[in-house]
């Protein structure tokens, strides 16, 4: 099989499970979400596909190849990349250097950087637009600008599936719009957890629900994501409808308790006036005395 596969992976930590046979698929090129509230093993998953977690039982593959059986750490960097909720942090490093050091992997030990690495640093950051920015520290950025630039450095390892835990938090509302219309126009494989419904709905081919480490559904978004899971998996009422602008689905939230909101009156339950006698006018302002202007 191509492509990568979580095949009935289950992940223990201190002794408890947290992921309970998992099967994620995403083929070639696909955008792949992980759906699910906090605490449901959407994080858990992915540190095993890029390494920072060895499951229980199961096997992560990539084109048939089982990444933990088969593979080190660092033959795995060269196959798979991650954005993670812990990258870089306040590092005093220049952008071009963060980038550089996604080249790591490629590079063998205390060897220089060669012209290719150099070449596929200067490529990378023109693909997330930082050129102008690759002399700048890193620590001076925005959150949008540093969340391009570890993407950059991401880019860099030259991966076939990039995983993505959250990209998106922290940045407002144009910068996640930018970050993920960058990982969609890329073209490889993507397996990515979400918090956003609707940038789920706009960017995922695919989509995997989870609770408590188990997963409850699959499929495309538009097929996935209905009222009666999102209230399952969530435990909040959800109003499925139309977006205005992209004409893909679009959702409505609110608390299972809410009270809810007294609907406008419509015109059409409203009595009809009383007939005019024959001979009356209606009054639609005082009557007017003689004599008066």
């Amino acid at each position: 099989m191509t492509g990568l596969r979580l095949d009935a992976v289950e992940v223990h930590l201190a002794g408890a499970p947290i992921v309970r046979d998992l099967t994620v698929d995403c083929p070639p090129g696909t955008f792949v979400g992980l759906l699910g509230p906090n605490g449901s093993g959407k994080s858990t998953a992915l540190r095993t596909v890029y390494h920072a977690l060895r499951p229980r039982a199961g096997a992560v593959l990539l084109d048939g190849v089982d990444l933990h059986r088969d593979l080190g750490p660092r033959a795995t960097a060269r196959r798979v990349a991650a954005l993670t909720q812990e990258n870089a942090g306040e590092v005093h490093l220049r952008v071009r250097d963060i980038v550089a050091t996604g080249r790591l992997p490629h590079q063998s030990s205390f060897s220089p950087a060669s012209q290719n690495d150099r070449a596929v640093v200067t490529d990378a950051l023109s693909a997330v637009g930082m050129t102008g920015q690759a002399d700048r520290p890193f620590a001076g950025l925005s959150g949008g600008e540093k969340q391009r630039v570890l993407l950059a450095r991401a880019l860099a390892q030259q991966p076939r599936v990039l995983v993505l835990d959250e990209p998106t938090n922290h940045l407002d509302i144009g910068a996640r719009l930018d970050l993920l219309d960058l990982v969609r126009s890329l073209g490889i494989t993507v397996l990515a957890a979400l918090h956003d419904l609707d940038l789920a709905v706009a960017y995922c081919d695919l989509v995997h629900v989870l609770a408590d480490g188990e997963l409850l559904a699959a499929g495309p978004p538009a097929d996935v994501l209905t009222p009666d899971l999102l209230r399952q998996v969530f435990k909040v009422a959800a109003h499925r409808t139309v977006h205005p602008i992209t004409g893909r689905p679009h959702f409505a939230f609110a608390s299972l308790t809410a009270p809810p909101v007294p609907r406008p009156a419509d015109p059409a339950d409203r009595p009809s006036p009383a007939p005019v006698p024959a001979g009356d006018t209606p009054l639609s302002s005082p009557p007017r005395l003689e004599g008066t202007p």
